[in-house]
């Protein structure tokens, strides 16, 4: 499973335990360095919530009493996915969060799967090292158009990934992005944008993934 591959397990995580106070939690995180940390119950198997740094020190300064539980400032406690998820779901779930918890099958909590061990992953599948270019492709988005584009462009390279953005039907104008692989020319990257060039298919932007620079459309004139 994609989740369980990226998960910290609790073993290896700082947390809390419900029944400490304020003070004790505030001691915790300052000890840790982390601005928020998971909060469990006593056996430790289930996720209540999690508590940062920053509530417990506005309570505190509002002169809020520290020997209250630290669940009296708990937060996100519905924020949690299983561990077999789909994608869609962690991916708009976590969005504002530092990170998320993790759920097994029996909805014990198994770890946490942070922001940016989600964003490492999304890295990782662009292949910088292995490719060489990203071109921006617009289309209408028409029933046929990612089959089209990726018909011309696998006549002359491979694809190393493909990434298709503003697929709201209100917007009119979708981006595809096509990853190409190391290798591939300057020559190939021009017969490539004038075939799409000609099927309608304009390209917006080119980036060089090794020099980090974007390049000029290179239609054929």
């Amino acid at each position: 499973m994609l989740i369980e591959s990226l998960i910290l397990n609790k073993e290896k995580l700082t947390t809390v335990n419900e029944d400490i106070t304020l003070q004790e939690a505030l001691s915790i995180l300052e000890e840790s360095g982390f601005r928020c940390v998971p909060i469990v119950d006593k056996t430790g198997k289930i996720f209540r919530g999690n508590i940062y740094k920053m509530h417990i020190y506005r309570h505190k300064a509002n002169g809020g009493d520290m020997s209250l539980p630290v669940t009296t400032l708990l937060k996100n406690a519905t924020k949690t996915i299983q561990i077999d998820s789909p994608f869609f779901k962690v991916f708009f779930n976590i969005k504002d969060l530092p990170y998320i918890a993790v759920l097994d099958e029996q909805n014990m909590f198994s770890g946490i799967l942070t922001h940016s061990k989600l964003l490492d992953m999304l890295s990782d599948a662009w292949n910088i090292h292995l490719s060489s270019y990203v071109l921006t492709v617009l289309s209408d988005g028409k029933q046929g158009d990612l089959a089209a584009m990726s018909k011309i462009i696998a006549k002359y390279a491979s694809i190393g990934g493909c990434m298709t953005l503003d697929a709201r039907e209100e917007i009119g104008v979708r981006r595809t992005l096509f990853t190409l692989p190391t290798g591939t020319t300057e020559e190939t990257l021009k017969k490539i944008s004038k075939k799409l060039n000609r099927k309608g298919f304009e390209i917006a932007e080119i980036d060089d993934l090794q020099t980090g620079s974007v390049i000029q459309n290179k239609n054929a004139e």
